[in-house]
């Protein structure tokens, strides 16, 4: 009797043989493992995606604390000029009520954020009031510009918030 012969293997078998067989590399069959360039490779890559992350993170926080001394300075400008809103200037009384021009024009003002201890932040409030006459009509120009430091990468800059308004005698 002669060699049997075999038939040659279907794809299903041959995809079944090579998922069960072990990971080998080099002659003695050692199991696969990362060579010492891809772990030092995947820890600078993971170091500077980390590293991008943080710094992000750091500049959002100087840019919300900015945003938040921007808007206190601005509510003390807006507090400024409504105090020029509410005084009294009434022309055709005898004498003449103008509390308007008798604003201060220098104010020190503590802007309105949460401290603790001694990071308190002031800043300085410039009103300059200056009278329109347009023949018998007379309106006043408030002006209220309101300066304000921030500290960032130990250097301080200076901001201005600036606010306007025109008004008329009561």
């Amino acid at each position: 009797m002669g060699k049997q012969m075999k038939a040659p293997p279907s794809e299903l078998e041959t995809a079944m043989r090579v998922m069960d067989l072990p990971k080998t590399r080099g002659p003695k069959g050692q199991a696969a493992a990362f060579t010492l360039v891809e772990v030092v490779m995947s820890t600078v890559i993971i170091m500077l995606l980390f590293g991008a992350i943080i710094g992000g993170y750091i500049q959002t926080s100087y840019r919300a604390e900015w945003a938040g001394y921007s808007l206190a300075a601005q509510a003390a400008a807006v507090q400024q000029l409504e105090s020029a809103k509410c005084a009294v200037w009434d022309p055709l009384q005898t004498p003449v009520k103008d509390e308007i021009s008798q604003l201060p024009l220098v104010t020190l003002t503590l802007l309105d954020l949460p401290v603790s201890g001694t990071n308190t932040v002031y800043a300085t409030t410039t009103t300059t009031v200056t009278l329109l006459q347009n023949g018998i009509y007379s309106n006043y120009f408030v002006l209220v510009n309101t300066v304000w430091p921030f500290r960032w990468k130990n250097q301080t800059t200076y901001y201005t918030n600036t606010i306007a308004d025109y008004y008329a005698p009561e």
